[in-house]
């Protein structure tokens, strides 16, 4: 079994000497599901890319629910990238920035199609983790990024092999690399609870869609 965590090490040493020699800082678009998810993520990843955050989630319903997630990642973003420009920390942070994707529950809606009754971590999610990383894979082609991937893996209830599964096949789609992660490794998990507490974010009760809502009532 591959461990996505060993391999995303040996990649950051790589990344980091390549930043040292040759002065060039990779650059990431990193789709994000919501502010604690991310936190953890752009913790750690941010010493060594300059990162975009791409919130696109056709999948969360109601409207509300989606506009308050976003508004809490774009707070978070600026709150971070503040605290790491105040300095007082040895390690170099690089750039946060955030796009916020369209607003699409019809898109979501196509591909859960049939799969209504699915148990959560079923087909219908591994559809939706990849219409969500497909976006992303487009967007990372489109603006010249070296890597893209996902914060959906910090979850314990997410599986990093499906992810991988999708994000590399996209990659040789779309020619830009995917990031091997699995970011509960580490205590990742565990990390940005801590983190969340800390700025204070809000942390949702069910995962997005009205499915997830439903089970969690």
């Amino acid at each position: 079994m591959r461990n996505y965590q060993r391999e995303l090490e040996e990649l950051l040493t790589d990344i980091r000497e390549r930043t040292r020699e040759q002065g060039t800082i990779p650059r990431l678009f990193l789709h994000s599901c919501c502010a604690p998810c991310s936190s953890y993520v752009l913790e750690y990843l941010s010493a060594f890319f300059s990162i975009t955050v791409f919130y696109y989630n056709p999948n969360i319903g109601p409207q509300e629910e989606y506009e308050k997630r976003a508004a809490e990642q774009a707070r978070f973003i600026g709150e971070l990238s503040e605290r790491i420009s105040e300095g007082g920390e040895e390690r170099r942070f690089y750039p946060i920035t955030f796009i916020r994707g369209i607003y699409e529950p019809e898109v979501f809606a196509e591909a859960a199609r049939g799969l209504e009754q699915e148990p959560e971590g079923g087909g219908r999610c591994r559809r939706c983790y990849e219409l969500r990383l497909k976006k992303a894979a487009e967007l990372a082609r489109d603006g010249g990024y070296d890597y893209f991937c996902t914060t959906l893996s910090i979850s314990p209830l997410k599986k990093a092999e499906a992810l991988m599964e999708i994000g590399e096949r996209l990659a040789e789609e779309y020619g830009v690399a995917y990031l091997p992660s699995d970011f509960k490794k580490k205590n990742g998990y565990k990390r940005s609870v801590e983190l969340s507490a800390k700025f204070g974010l809000y942390r949702q009760n069910y995962c997005g869609c009205i499915f997830s809502r439903r089970e969690a009532l």
